[in-house]
């Protein structure tokens, strides 16, 4: 291939939104990807049985229906389609009607008695704010800062633990169940700064935005993600891994979809030594080990209000969750862990045959574990959903090991792309004004190693590829 204007490497959402910025400029670009399908953590595949269609990694997608990015390239034009289930999430609470995280703010708080004042105060007022709090959190390094009124209010509350929130906003057990479940995608202990944010983040856009799926599996948002990248003269290239920066055509940018540690591997001695030390100090956060069930029917919930519920959060009250989540960070395996489930069924019941469901959850553990955990998953499943195990046709397991030799930049299972603490919020992977861009002239990063982190938003690959452009246009 000669005469081409940028190279990325990777078809994630990251690489193939920067592809898509870059070409939209009018750049020529080809997209490298090792896989013999595109997508990274958007691919959907017949996991258990035929018919059954299972999302290898990310399901829910508030935030692809939040950030900047996936707002202007509007794929509703190259026909994605996204469905909502009944309710966001459930969170079920032993001897306790389950906590209901509903898309409508007012009837949430009527659900959680005493506490739903707080909870408006807390959560609802980032809500009413729209996008505003998320295109500021997205967009880190912006200056002027995009919305910095709705930046303060978030940041007055998110900055704190959410443990701490717990202690002194909410009074009953059901609220602070809720919240420190959503809290734990952070993937961090519950005492850790900024921890409540993430709940903040998540819970809000379920009210502002929802958490929709895409209709068939996520693989279609990677699927019209390539149809626009096509239509706009770009090139997809699968079954190429790149081991090396000297396997890629010649180009003025090269934009990688990888992590800090793949980075080391594929730079060839071309990367300043401070810029190399950086990158092997870059820390790596736990792992998580999932298990996808084919259903012979839905989830026997006790509780029949988490039968329409998009995910189900099961780890009972707050502090069991926050012990959970301290001994993963401990480098240990809790008995009762808190686990992440989802039934996208409820919302889009394409992705199984008539009657029957599929379902997913995972857990969190210490990177690079080799412990099975599907028995303690499904006894939690047993916990609030008795005879779970009697749906159950088929189940596919996924430790740390095989996420990551699915997709390498799942290292150890780590499915954010790093430790999401507050340090590395900041410097991710290195602490710069334009992390994206290496001291390298004309290479980037793009992956969720680079601000804003984790989760299908696109705006690791929109930055780099807007990083790429300024310094192409000069």
């Amino acid at each position: 291939m000669t005469d081409l204007d940028a190279v990325v490497v990777g078809s994630g959402p990251n690489g193939l939104v920067a592809a898509i910025r870059l070409a939209e400029a009018g750049q020529r670009v080809v997209v490298f990807e090792a896989a013999d399908q595109i997508g990274g953590g958007l691919r959907t595949e017949e996991l258990t049985l035929p018919g059954f269609r299972h999302d290898v990694c990310s399901t829910v997608q508030a935030l692809a229906q939040a950030s900047l990015a996936f707002r202007d390239l509007n794929l509703e034009r190259e026909g994605l389609q996204y469905v909502h289930p009944p309710v966001p999430l459930g969170h079920p609470v032993d001897g306790l009607d389950a906590a209901i995280l509903d898309r409508d703010v007012d009837v949430t708080a009527l659900g959680l008695g005493r506490d739903g004042p707080a909870w408006r105060r807390l959560v609802g007022s980032i809500a009413a704010r729209g996008t505003e709090v998320v295109d500021g959190l997205l967009s880190p390094f912006e200056v002027p800062p995009r919305h910095p009124f709705g930046l303060t209010a978030f940041g007055a509350r998110g900055v704190w633990s959410a443990s701490l929130v717990n202690a002194v906003v909410f009074r009953e057990p059901r609220a602070r169940a809720l919240f420190a479940g959503v809290a734990g995608h952070a993937v961090l202990p519950l005492t850790s700064p900024a921890t409540a944010g993430y709940g903040l983040m998540l819970a809000s856009l379920a009210h502002s935005v929802g958490w929709p799926v895409a209709v068939g599996g996520s693989q279609s948002i990677a699927d019209a993600l390539a149809k626009r990248l096509r239509s706009l003269g770009g090139e997809i290239v699968t079954g190429t891994p790149v081991t090396s920066l000297s396997d890629l055509p010649s180009s003025r940018a090269t934009v990688l979809d990888v992590t800090p540690r793949q980075l080391l591997g594929m730079a060839d001695g071309q990367l300043p030594d401070g810029y190399r030390r950086s990158l092997e100090r870059f820390r790596y956060g736990p792992g998580v080990f999932k298990v996808d069930w084919a259903l012979d029917g839905p989830v026997p919930w006790t509780d029949r209000h988490l039968a329409g519920a998009g995910t189900v959060h099961l780890g009972g009250r707050a502090d069991e969750i926050a012990a959970s989540e301290r001994l993963v960070a401990q480098g240990k395996h809790p008995d009762r862990p808190y686990v992440l489930f989802v039934q996208a069924t409820v919302a889009d019941p394409s992705r199984a045959p008539a009657g029957k469901h599929t379902g997913w959850a995972y857990c969190h553990v210490p990177n690079g574990s080799t412990v099975d955990m599907t028995g303690a998953i499904e006894r939690q499943l047993e916990r609030f959903a008795p005879g779970f195990r009697e749906r159950v046709l088929a189940r596919h397991i996924m430790g740390p090991a095989a996420l990551e030799a699915h997709n390498p930049n799942e290292v150890g299972g780590d499915i954010g792309g790093g430790a999401a603490d507050l340090r590395q919020f900041v410097a991710r992977p290195v602490l710069s004004l334009d992390p994206w861009a290496t001291p390298v002239p004309g290479l980037y990063l793009c992956s969720a190693s680079t601000p804003p982190g984790g989760g299908v938003h696109g705006m690791g690959g929109w930055h780099a590829a807007n990083s790429a452009l300024r310094r192409l246009d000069t």
